[in-house]
């Protein structure tokens, strides 16, 4: 819990200088409607103006908001046509990225995904940390997903499970910030829990070792795979989980903080995220990164392959990434692990050799799909496995942004349109088929 300074910050007798609402927004380096956010969160306090016209604030408890945010300086303008968000989450900057500062590959190679989900969450660290599915949540999400047609996606599942869940939570539109963390530490280990089983996997009435109190990564595994674990494959899964939380503002990410910002429950939030991560050009890039290699294994050469993709005007998937110059961190972790798995030997080496093929043509490094499609191949997954893995990790990251735009002003993403249809007034129109009058 921070310490809060004191109101006005000194002891002189004569009055403490006061500050328009612009005036306090352009020394804290951030918008007026932020300063008030400020104030409903307690952590200014505001007189109004003489008149009665807007607040003022004191000089001295602005300058120590500054001083403890670190918000002193205002944050370079925008391009033109971007859209910035201030947040405390995620930071990319020189080819790194970090949560809450601290290095993110770190904190993966270090922690399960639990306890890197609650530093994000919270900033504090809770080594040991289980997330439990509770039972009636559980069954609802089971009952719905087993609905479901048999050629349904796991993102189709994990939609539908959503909803389910939901609707056993009375408590799903309590946004006070321990109820959505509450919410969020049962969602996850319940959508796990709804999927079905991979194709020819144990079940626990056949002798399988019960995965309920284990971490999540574990509890993933045999819905991915017929494959036993193994502690260093669960160890690369987890890291993985714990890799891909968050990633700043990505698509499905800005979708979950417009849901947010209508004060959209956790859930929903969950859904609205869920819904733009099934784009190919998002969540299901992995699958695409899966296929490839898999041709290229069975065709003994990424040169033919990379060659059909150009051809054909196909990206080659895997490869290049809008916020790094060089290889993707992610997948620079990923690969590390998995050079270490000697199952993973065929397809890491297929891998490089797509990187290496491209490069005489693009120089572009690889990604974190690219490393997903490695870890699915090599342990027999199916090409959406990294998909899978995509938005079982990516909820808690939508959990975080939630709990960060619960604290903003509501709604406040409303773009203007640019109309460029017929200009008014425009005659009635006229029924298809029936004659004009």
């Amino acid at each position: 819990m921070r310490d809060q300074a004191a109101p006005g910050g000194g002891t002189e007798a004569t009055s403490p200088r006061r500050l328009s609402t612009r005036e306090a927004a352009e020394r804290l380096g951030v918008k007026p409607e932020t300063v008030y956010a400020y104030v409903s969160r307690g952590q200014l306090s505001s007189s109004r103006a003489p008149g009665g016209r807007g607040s003022t604030f004191d000089a001295a408890e602005i300058d120590a908001l500054a001083r403890r945010t670190g918000r002193r300086t205002p944050a370079p303008a925008p391009a033109p046509g971007d859209l910035v968000f201030r947040t405390g989450i995620t930071l990319i900057e020189d080819d790194r990225y970090y949560f809450r500062g601290v290095d993110a590959t770190e904190l993966a190679r270090r922690y399960a995904y639990e306890e890197v989900a609650e530093w994000l969450w919270t900033g504090e660290l809770r080594p040991g940390i289980r997330f439990t599915a509770p039972a009636e949540a559980l069954a609802a999400a089971r009952r719905a997903v087993d609905a479901l047609p048999a050629h349904s996606g796991s993102t189709d599942r994990l939609r539908v499970a959503v909803v389910a869940a939901a609707t056993t939570d009375p408590l799903r539109f309590d946004l006070a910030r321990e109820a959505v963390l509450a919410a969020a530490q049962s969602l996850v280990p319940t959508l796990v829990g709804a999927l079905p089983m991979a194709a020819e996997a144990p079940s626990a009435a056949e002798g399988a070792p019960d995965a309920s109190g284990a971490g999540l990564a574990r509890q993933l595994w045999p819905k991915l795979t017929a494959r036993p674990a193994d502690e260093p494959s669960v160890a690369v899964l987890d890291t993985a989980l714990a890799l891909l939380i968050d990633h700043d503002l990505a698509a499905s990410t800005l979708a979950a903080r417009v849901a947010a910002s209508a004060h959209a429950h956790p859930y929903a939030v969950v859904s609205a995220g869920l819904g733009v991560l099934e784009g190919p050009l998002h969540g299901a890039a992995s699958g695409l990164a899966h296929r490839m290699l898999t041709e290229v294994l069975e065709r003994g050469s990424a040169a033919p392959v990379v060659a059909d993709h150009l051809r054909t005007g196909r990206r080659v998937p895997g490869l290049g990434h809008r916020l790094y110059t060089s290889e993707d961190p992610r997948a620079r972790t990923l690969f590390a692990l998995l050079a270490q798995m000697p199952q993973a030997a065929g397809a890491l080496a297929a891998a490089r050799d797509v990187v290496t093929t491209m490069a005489r043509h693009a120089p572009l490094h690889a990604n974190v799909d690219l490393a997903l499609a490695v870890l699915s191949v090599s342990c027999a997954m199916p090409a959406e496995a990294g998909e899978t893995v995509f938005a079982v990790s990516r909820t808690a990251g939508w959990i975080a942004h939630a709990l960060e735009e619960y604290g903003e002003r509501p709604l406040r993403m409303r773009p203007s349109g640019r109309y460029g249809g017929p200009r008014p007034p425009q005659p009635l129109p006229v029924p298809t088929g029936e004659p004009s009058r």
